[in-house]
């Protein structure tokens, strides 16, 4: 259950549509229902800005399914990282009408999105960062973000990125994603005067080590401004800057070039 159908509820207490009974029905697993193979936390709507997230990887098709089916139907929304094709057809089989990204191995299910407000804004050094990107561009969404996106602006073309720069700078939060010596995100920290969310990704050669070593950079990174996530965390990104956004939104700012 999350803040909108939680205060739904009590207003119809209140307003004499729903006896206390029916309330305390619909509230009992509230905290948390036990599936044996998981406790789903139904509470986490509540105190935070969305819904619990599964994470896919690991758990078989069946569990996937399951756990996503119990938090659409207490919270009525849901979202599913890392989801290989096997699981993807089991949760399609269990939530017919969920959405997917099978490229960013993500699906969701928001069948009454909320309105989507503020400025973040995800930018990419190349294309194969786009899954990682979309991860994160998602997941802004889902919790009320409206989303820019720019791709394959890199250093390698650094040309690429400066006529994006006024537009990033109108941002409330920044997610930027980047494999290979992982640069970007430095790059545009000391170009602009926003957050920046730094996602370090395994794209790259050998020497790259699956990540590391545009990890290593980001976190050695001189310009002020600049927080970084694991490696390949699009969720992580996505959820921190939309954090920010929300903030940014409630105090007045539309990241509009206000």
């Amino acid at each position: 259950m999350d803040r909108e159908r939680l205060r739904a509820l009590l207003e119809a207490v209140a307003a004499g549509q729903t006896d206390v009974a029916a309330a305390m029905e619909r509230l009992a697993t509230l905290p948390f229902e036990d599936l044996r193979f998981a406790h789903v936390d139904h509470h986490r709507g509540i105190r935070d800005l969305m819904p619990e997230v599964v994470l896919a990887q690991g758990k078989t098709a069946g569990q996937v399914a399951a756990i996503a089916r119990s938090i659409a139907e207490r919270s009525g929304r849901f979202l599913v990282t890392r989801l290989d094709a096997g699981q993807l057809s089991a949760l399609r089989e269990a939530v017919p009408e969920v959405r997917d990204l099978p490229e960013a191995r993500l699906a969701w299910y928001d069948p009454a999105p909320r309105p989507r407000l503020g400025n973040v804004t995800v930018v990419t050094a190349g294309t194969s960062d786009i899954p990682v990107a979309e991860e994160a561009a998602v997941t802004a969404e889902l919790m009320g973000a409206a989303v820019h996106r720019f791709f394959d602006v890199g250093v390698a073309g650094i040309h690429r990125l400066a006529d994006k720069l006024p537009a990033l700078r109108q941002a409330n939060a920044l997610v930027v994603v980047a494999g290979m010596e992982g640069a970007l995100p430095s790059v545009v920290a000391g170009m602009v005067d926003v957050p920046v969310v730094a996602v370090p990704t395994s794209v790259g050669y050998g020497a790259s080590f699956g990540g590391l070593a545009a990890l290593l950079a980001m976190l050695n990174s001189c310009a002020p401004g600049l927080a970084v996530v694991n490696i390949d965390n699009g969720f992580g990104a996505g959820y921190l800057a939309a954090t920010i956004n929300r903030l940014a939104v409630e105090g007045g700012r539309t990241g509009a070039g206000d």
